[in-house]
């Protein structure tokens, strides 16, 4: 494969900086893109001193009008074309939905939706016909699941997966390919690592290390997979929410809502 230029969001830790270790290890140039002041300048010196690639670094609030065409600008000032773009940057949580106010969700809603859209239409645009490209926007099973005190984020992902689906259709019969990644549970900050020892069985096997999950999800990203679902806990709950009843899923929400009230 040659060496091609991928833009991360989000790239200064989690799941952001395990894609910029696996692609920097596959020989790959990278624009790295994150909050000021997140590390991100030490991370880019440490892939390029130990892979021998080329890693520039954005540092902007990816939630601010400009930031999408600021990034492109950039990229059309270096002379550089992207040939990959990961849609990781994104905002969580886990509360209910009136213990925050209007701005995180706007936030939240920004980040999560606007930014990736912006993103994906300027990617295109700059996009060289003649090489194979790829977008690899990061979804979630919580965009598949009604997950109590999740309720934007799970709705900013499903919203991810509609349309990825619609593009994957657009894009046929082009040179680029898109990929959905639907992971459940990940291993990143400390309080999630917390959270994650608690859980035990099915639950527990849903949980994988960033690390891995950007294993997985490059090689899939450049099979031209259309989604890609780290692991077997995970695909089964796939296939169990496709096969069950409306009134058994709604039953078992309700009984997990009693369990957090």
């Amino acid at each position: 494969m040659p060496q091609l230029t991928a833009i991360i969001t989000g790239a200064s830790e989690g799941l952001g900086k395990a894609f910029a270790v696996e692609l920097a290890g596959r020989g790959h140039n990278l624009v790295l893109v994150s909050l000021p002041n997140t590390g991100l300048g030490n991370l880019a010196a440490y892939l390029q001193k130990t892979f021998d690639i080329k890693a520039d670094i954005l540092e902007l609030d990816l939630t601010a009008a400009a930031s999408a065409e600021q990034i492109f600008t950039y990229l059309s000032k270096q002379k550089l074309a992207a040939h990959i773009l990961i849609n990781n940057a994104g905002l969580g949580n886990w509360d209910w939905f009136t213990d925050n106010n209007t701005a995180f969700y706007k936030k939240q809603i920004d980040l999560n939706i606007t930014t990736p859209v912006l993103l994906t239409r300027l990617f295109l645009g700059q996009a060289d016909a003649a090489v194979t490209s790829y977008i690899l926007n990061v979804g979630s099973l919580g965009g598949l699941f009604v997950v109590p005190k999740k309720q934007v984020y799970g709705a900013s992902k499903s919203f991810m997966r509609y349309f990825t689906r619609c593009m994957q259709l657009e894009l046929t019969g082009t040179n680029v390919k898109m990929s959905l990644l639907s992971p459940g549970g990940i291993n990143t900050r400390p309080e999630i690592i917390l959270m994650n020892q608690k859980l035990k069985g099915i639950a527990k096997a849903t949980i994988f290390e960033a690390d891995e999950v950007a294993r997985i999800a490059i090689n899939g990203m450049f099979k031209g997979k259309k989604e890609i679902i780290p692991g077997a806990a995970n695909k089964l709950l796939v296939f169990l929410n496709n096969i069950l009843p409306g009134f058994v899923k709604d039953a078992i929400i309700k009984g997990k809502l009693k369990d957090h009230a």
